[in-house]
């Protein structure tokens, strides 16, 4: 009796947490869903932010169809006993683990041509549909890859907690291996790939900033704005930036690790595996709060707070905000005009311009258009 009892309590204690994994990670995506279906509809016209609900939408299903099974394993240990199940399951992690990392990197490949390579942004047409696009490929050829266990390419195995399957990682057998190994290279790159990305983002915008404050300016007070635009601007695309590569790094790379031990050195770690399963299960709990919940609103009263007196010099009427998924205009054309003439900037948005003999027209891809007049060059006077 003093056994069974025992029994029970270690169920109910080992069973609490996938339950907080599962209500955290579904909670979470739920309100950023809820949080990106309420934004302005400029917003949703952006390959950013199509990305950025395909990553919310596919952790949502990934947490509501994998958890499950790993709570009812620990009711009833036949669960995943059977052949099927573990196989589904296997899938599952599979899948969702590698088209988390896939998505991921599509974001940062999107801020790195936004940023760094805006002609080549704009003659792409990269926008929502084709955003829309790349998720459906990402999804299709991810099904395809993942599901090659299920039809002998590998074997899918109960581990050796009996809390969870995945593929069979410590065979000899040729294909089996050859699958576990590509698994891995491909998670590795896209690791890498999105690392080196939002390295070179942020160091885009740290040169940029240099040249432009470095870089003589007639107008002081266009000085003075572009650095506000643009410390704001830095700010928080390289903190989001930065955190983006901290929790796909921590969170994928043991797993990734655990893959690689397991196919070439044949190091069995019951213990390490069952602990990078669950580090890769933070993945979708933590992506809601970094891509989602660290907006613009909430990141621009973190950084006055930060910052202090500093914050009392300039007005917020006259210190112009950008948003990560939608970047804004400034509204006034002279200023926006004097910046792209005399500070060189106009990398920071992708544009196509358009010279006639008296003006020129200049039409960003989010739909704005802006024109100004070529005047015959007089010197510059004080205002």
């Amino acid at each position: 009796f003093k056994s069974e009892t025992w029994t029970q309590q270690h169920v109910q204690t080992a069973i609490a947490l996938p339950i907080f994994m599962f209500a955290g990670g579904a909670i979470g995506n739920l309100i950023a869903i809820i949080v990106l279906s309420v934004s302005r509809q400029e917003r949703k016209s952006s390959a950013f932010y199509t990305l950025v609900c395909g990553l919310a939408v596919t952790d949502l299903l990934g947490t509501c169809l994998a958890s499950p099974l790993t709570i009812a394993n620990y009711l009833d240990q036949n669960v995943l006993k059977n052949s099927h199940v573990c196989e589904f399951q296997s899938f599952l992690l599979l899948f969702f683990g590698l088209t988390g990392l896939s998505i991921i990197f599509a974001m940062a490949a999107e801020r790195y041509l936004a940023i760094c390579c805006p002609y080549t942004y704009q003659r792409w047409g990269v926008d929502r549909r084709f955003a829309q696009k790349f998720l459906i490929s990402i999804y299709i050829s991810h099904i395809v890859f993942c599901c090659l266990p299920m039809i002998g390419m590998a074997g899918s195995l109960l581990q050796s907690s009996s809390t969870w399957c995945f593929i069979d990682w410590n065979t000899h057998k040729p294909r089996a291996a050859a699958y576990s190994a590509l698994y891995g290279v491909v998670s590795l790159l896209l690791i890498l790939g999105t690392i080196v990305l939002n390295l070179a983002v942020s160091g885009a915008l740290l040169l940029m900033r240099q040249r432009t404050v470095q870089r003589p300016v007639t107008r002081a007070s266009v000085r003075e704005r572009w650095r506000a635009l643009s410390s704001a601007a830095e700010t928080q695309m390289m903190a989001v930036l930065v955190m983006t590569s901290a929790v796909v790094l921590a969170c994928s790379a043991p797993l990734v690790i655990r893959v690689f031990a397991n196919c070439f050195m044949l190091k069995h770690d019951p213990r390490a595996d069952l602990a990078a399963i669950r580090i890769a299960s933070v993945n979708p709990i933590l992506d809601p709060w970094i891509y989602i919940l660290l907006r613009r609103s909430l990141f621009r009263r973190l950084l006055s707070l930060s910052r202090g007196s500093s914050s009392t010099r300039s007005s917020s009427s006259s210190t112009p905000q950008r948003n990560l998924f939608y970047p804004d205009i400034m509204k006034d054309s002279h200023v926006f005009t004097q910046l792209m003439c005399s500070a060189n900037i106009i990398t920071q948005l992708p544009a196509t311009v358009k010279f006639t003999p008296c003006d020129t027209e200049i039409h960003y891809s989010q739909g704005f258009k802006l024109s100004f007049y070529l005047l015959p060059s007089t010197p510059e006077k004080d205002i």
